[in-house]
């Protein structure tokens, strides 16, 4: 069975019907509650770190299952760069691109990851004067903190990521006895 495609953006439109969505089909199956709030988390983070990681959404979602067996679909494009394709490729399970199965895909992977560009930051010296002014306020560190990355990983049976140009597809699957 497939549910249906959930498009989610960026403002957050789409994230609250993909996660009824993924009620839904836990009802369908008939899973124990425990695990449809298991499910409904594993839907959650994988939907929040693809956001984390790409810095923008224009995301499908669905759900395919088969008795008890979940997969959780997601795809989106984002313009890749090292960093984020560093970040997508440590949060699978194998920590492989799985996009890249084949000779052919292993060379156009090998390509890819040689043309993307190093990641962009841009770095300010603040003057004394000004650091003096700033004591006592935080300061907001961009950096992702992999919560949502731990989470899947110790959730699901599986995590893979595939990258093929600008275009990641994430699955998270999961098995319920």
């Amino acid at each position: 069975m497939k549910s249906d495609v959930i498009l989610i953006d960026n403002q957050g439109n789409g994230f609250s019907e993909a996660v009824q969505q993924t009620k839904k089909v836990a009802e369908y199956r008939g899973i124990s509650p425990k695990e449809t709030m298991r499910l409904q988390l594993m839907a959650e983070e994988m939907l929040s770190m693809a956001r984390s990681v790409t810095g923008e959404m224009q995301a499908s979602f669905w759900i395919e299952s088969e008795g008890h067996e979940f997969e959780l679909h997601m795809t989106t494009k984002t313009v890749m760069d090292k960093e984020k394709r560093y970040l997508l490729l440590s949060s699978s399970t194998s920590r492989k691109n799985e996009a890249a199965n084949s000779f052919l895909g292993r060379l156009r992977d090998a390509f890819e990851e040689a043309m993307t560009a190093d990641a962009d930051h841009e770095y300010f010296d603040l003057p004394v004067e000004l650091q003096a002014d700033l004591s006592g306020r935080s300061i907001e560190n961009p950096e992702w903190d992999r919560y949502e990355q731990s989470v899947l990983l110790r959730l699901a049976d599986n995590v893979k990521i595939g990258i093929r140009g600008g275009e990641v597809h994430m699955t998270v699957i999961k098995t319920f006895a």
